[in-house]
Order: structure tokens, then C-alpha cells, then sequence
């Protein structure tokens, strides 16, 4: 009797650990836009698997800054935001590192926010047949309602459904496409760079470590958890929750290199027409659901992160439910909804906030880090020295892409 109760228990146990994801599928859904999925496939189309190791690279960064970041939310009960308005003294460093992430947050938010919800419409385009410019605006109206009711519990539902979504379409594609597993473990421990890849595997990396996740980490933990012993949970549920993350990208970019490498790629629909012999008029069902999945996710937590983000840096104290983070939704949203009806590609837009996302990265990483060693405010819970090393290594690395982004994007934009 006492083994089967052991047993049940450890059921239990494990069915337990399951309910405390969260804020990490938030996470999750977040970075896994229509951005990620058409980059992924373009690598594997162009590149093969000898890339993916970019993806592993960034799943493992992404781990590491956001354990920080959830750290930082569950022993301060403070978001990122006011952690980096009040670490400094000098009014220099103080107002000087507050406005620029404000600036480069809502900036970045408000250019992307379009290809949100154009990526969203696309997957219900291709199964409707009504046009991209005319369901962009939809979507954008449903999410921002969403958004005003101001329950984060049912958008953390919501966003956890949208990653289930996304993991049964892409992962089973991956598993119908039947991969050559040698190379796809190849590709993914030993680092190569083909000629022609750095962009690529600059955008697979930044389509993953996404600065204003960190300031949504920090502020959503707070939902969830508010002591010490709560910090297991919250890796878990980070470990858990990334980690799938990377297995959808992984599986975007395995399926691509294994069904139309070679193939230029200019929208996802390759991909589909690619599936069809195996999946037969399902395939383009697959990959419309999956990209709907990704922009919706997306769509969702962009205005999310640049009205959290600006909320926790100039200290606005009701979070979710205060008119001004509400405001700063609203105006992102309209944005995005004007911009996707309007079937506009605002590209010097998107060149200027890669630019900025190219200088914040980096930034936000070793703001993060000082912060993390902040024994003041964070006392035994700073950061060890093996986190600091870690942390150290992607903050240089980040650093080092982000200054060669910023460089091609510089000479882009005054190239056009």
C-alpha cells in the first residue's frame, strides 16, 4: 500500500508542477511571433540545419536572463523597471537610462506591432480567403479589449493555450517531415557559420531574447509568487516553458531545412505547399493555425510589454488596471491597427527600431546584471558567480551582435 501511495503521490506531485506554468508560457508566446516562424524558415531553407545551434544558444541566453528577471520580481516584489529607476543616484545614469528604454521600448513595440497583427491575419487569410488588411484591424480590436479588461490571469490562459496551439502544429510537422536526426544534432552542438549566415543567425538569436520579455517577467511573476521558496517554481516553470519554446523554433527551422532547402523563401506558405504530399489538404490547415497561433501570441504581448515596461520605469502603481498603462496600450494598439488596415510596411520604422533593439539588448543585459549584484536589494538572492559568468557571457555576446546589427541597419538606412 505504502509504494502505490508513494506513486499516486509522485502523480500528484507531477500534475502539480504542470499547474504552476505561467508566467513563462507568457514568456513563451511572446517570442514566438510571425517574425520567428518566417526567420526560422528562411534558415532552414537557406542554410540547412548548420544553424540551429543559434537557436540553442538563444534558448539557453533567454533561460538565463529571464531566471534573473523572475528572481528579481519574486524577492523585490518590484519590476525591472523600477529596479532600473532606482539603482542609480546620478541623475545622469538615473534619467539617462529610464528614457532610453522608454524611448526604444515604445518605439520597437509600436514598429512591430503591425507585423503582429498582419501575421496573425495571414494564417486566417489563407484558410478564409478574406483579405490581410481587413482581418489585421479585427484582431487588433479583439486584443484590445482583451487588453482593457485588465485580467491578467485570462490573457496568462489564453497565452498558454496559443503555445499548446503552436507545439502540436510545428512540432508535428517536424515529426511527418522526417528529419535526418545525425545532422539536426550536428547543427545544433557544433557551431557553424556558412557564408551569408551572420544576419540570419543575428535575427534567429533576436527573435528569442527579447528585451521587454524581462520587464514583463518581472512584473508577471508578482501574480504568482512572493517568497523565497517560490524561486524553484519559477525555474521550473521558466526551464519548462523556454524550453518548448525553442523546440517550436527548432522544429520551424528542422521542417524547413529538411523540406525546401535551397528554396527562396518569401512567405510561409513554401512551407505548406512543401507539406502537402505528406499531409495532403491538411497541411495548409497546419501551418495557418500555427502562424495564427504565433502572431496572435505575439500580437498580444507587445502592447503588454511596451505598457508594462514604461510602467514599472516612471513607477505608475496599479499596474494593469492604471488608466496610464491602459493609454499607453491603446495607442500602440491603434497603431498597429491603423498601420495593418492601411496595409502599410513602415520599413525605415523597422530599420530605426532595429537599431535601438540593437543598442537596448545589450544594455538592458548589463543593467540586469549590475542590478542582480545589487545586495542592498536583493541581500542573499544576488546573483552567484557562476550565474554571473553565464550572464556575463551573454550580455558580451549579445553586445558584440547587437553592434553589428546596429552597423547594418545604419548602413540600410542610409543606403534607401
Amino acid at each position: 500500500m505504502s509504494e502505490v501511495g508513494e506513486t499516486l503521490g509522485e502523480k500528484k506531485t507531477f500534475k502539480d508542477k504542470l499547474k504552476i506554468i505561467g508566467p513563462g508560457a507568457v514568456i513563451t508566446a511572446s517570442f514566438i511571433g510571425p517574425g520567428t516562424v518566417t526567420t526560422a524558415t528562411r534558415a532552414g531553407a537557406s542554410f540547412g540545419y548548420a544553424i540551429l545551434w543559434a537557436v540553442v544558444f538563444s534558448i539557453i541566453a533567454t533561460i538565463i536572463l529571464q531566471e534573473m528577471s523572475a528572481r528579481l520580481g519574486i524577492i523585490t516584489q518590484q519590476s525591472l523597471g523600477d529596479a532600473i529607476r532606482e539603482q542609480f543616484t546620478n541623475p545622469i545614469l538615473k534619467f539617462g537610462s529610464m528614457w532610453l528604454v522608454i524611448v526604444s521600448i515604445g518605439v520597437g513595440c509600436a514598429a512591430y506591432i503591425a507585423g503582429d497583427l498582419i501575421g496573425t491575419s495571414l494564417g486566417l487569410t489563407t484558410l478564409t480567403g478574406i483579405p490581410e488588411h481587413v482581418l489585421g484591424p479585427v484582431v487588433g480590436i479583439i486584443i484590445l479589449i482583451l487588453g482593457l479588461g485588465g485580467n491578467y490571469k485570462f490573457i496568462e490562459k489564453i497565452m498558454i493555450t496559443l503555445v499548446i496551439i503552436m507545439s502540436i502544429t510545428f512540432i508535428t510537422t517536424m515529426i511527418v517531415a522526417a528529419p535526418d536526426m545525425g545532422e539536426v544534432f550536428k547543427g545544433a552542438f557544433v557551431p557553424t557559420i556558412p557564408a551569408g549566415s551572420i544576419l540570419t543567425v543575428i535575427a534567429l538569436i533576436g527573435t528569442t531574447v527579447v528585451p521587454y520579455n524581462l520587464f514583463i517577467h518581472s512584473t508577471t511573476v508578482q501574480e504568482r509568487w512572493n517568497k523565497p521558496s517560490d524561486l524553484k517554481e519559477s525555474r521550473l516553470d521558466i526551464i519548462v516553458s523556454i524550453g518548448v519554446g525553442g523546440l517550436i523554433t527548432a522544429a520551424i527551422l528542422i521542417t524547413s531545412a529538411t523540406l525546401i532547402r535551397g528554396i527562396e523563401v518569401e512567405n510561409v506558405a513554401a512551407l505548406s505547399l512543401q507539406l502537402e504530399p505528406l499531409l495532403g489538404s491538411w497541411a495548409k490547415v497546419f501551418i495557418s493555425v500555427g502562424l495564427f497561433a504565433a502572431g496572435l501570441s505575439s500580437a498580444m504581448a507587445t502592447p503588454l510589454g511596451a505598457a508594462m515596461t514604461i510602467g514599472g520605469v516612471l513607477k505608475w502603481e496599479n499596474g494593469m488596471k492604471d488608466k496610464r498603462f491602459k493609454a499607453v496600450f491603446v495607442g500602440i494598439m491603434v497603431i498597429g491597427i491603423v498601420s495593418s488596415g492601411l496595409g502599410l510596411k513602415p520599413m525605415d520604422v523597422l530599420l530605426f527600431a532595429q537599431a535601438l533593439n540593437g543598442i537596448l539588448l545589450p544594455v538592458i543585459s548589463i543593467l540586469l546584471l549590475i542590478i542582480m549584484n545589487n545586495k542592498r536589494r536583493l541581500g542573499e538572492y544576488t546573483n552567484s558567480l557562476k550565474a554571473n559568468i553565464f550572464g556575463g557571457i551573454v550580455a558580451l555576446i549579445c553586445t558584440g551582435l547587437g553592434l553589428y546589427s546596429l552597423v547594418d541597419a545604419i548602413k540600410v538606412f542610409m543606403g534607401s
